[in-house]
């Protein structure tokens, strides 16, 4: 998966797996998502193993790390990431001011922030304001926010930091309920 939210086949290594219900059939990704549950799992769950492909099963998908994932739209997993998960939901609670959010509230709040029709919503925030591990468009790639730097993310890997812009506004990738949980102090495990 790409910050961009696309399911690409790329050789690039995941920290982490995901799931957005079955989209194969046979070994052909034939939609990009099927319901609102996006989560982020750890790639070795022993209560929990389905292969690649498995007919009828969630389609497995990697991401390089958390904030990758984040920027797709996904939050931790209930299950196999339980403390992250409840991390998650108590920065949630912060940002929002509320009680603690169900799995329910979380995704459907993310799932309107996420699509635009079939492609990934972006929004606009002040430089300044954006928390580490924020992905955004710099130069009209995924780069992610790291402190005063900003690092584009590639098939590859992360490349060359460049310094973060001093003022104006970002196109955002990372959804703006995510952003406030980040603000609020989730930190993301970045690779």
């Amino acid at each position: 998966m790409s910050p961009r939210s696309d399911i690409v086949a790329i050789p690039l290594r995941g920290l982490f797996m995901g799931n957005r219900g079955c989209l194969h059939r046979g070994h052909t990704v034939v939609r990009n998502h099927s319901g609102t549950r996006w989560i982020i799992c750890v790639t070795d769950y022993p209560a929990r193993t389905v292969p690649q492909w498995s007919e009828g099963h969630y389609t497995v998908l990697f991401f390089h790390d958390e904030a990758v994932a984040l920027a797709a739209g996904h939050r931790p997993c209930a299950l196999c990431r339980r403390e992250r998960y409840n991390d998650f939901r108590a920065a949630w609670r912060s940002a929002n001011e509320g009680g603690l959010p169900s799995a329910d509230e979380m995704d459907a709040r993310l799932h309107g922030e996420r699509l635009d029709g079939s492609r990934q919503r972006t929004h606009r925030a002040a430089w300044s304001s954006l928390p580490r591990g924020t992905f955004v468009l710099f130069d009209d790639e995924p780069a992610v926010v790291l402190d005063d730097t900003v690092v584009p993310w590639t098939a590859d890997g992360y490349g060359t930091p460049s310094k973060r812009p001093a003022g104006g506004t970002a196109a955002v990738l990372t959804p703006p309920s995510t952003v406030a949980v980040l603000a609020a102090g989730y930190s993301p495990d970045i690779a």
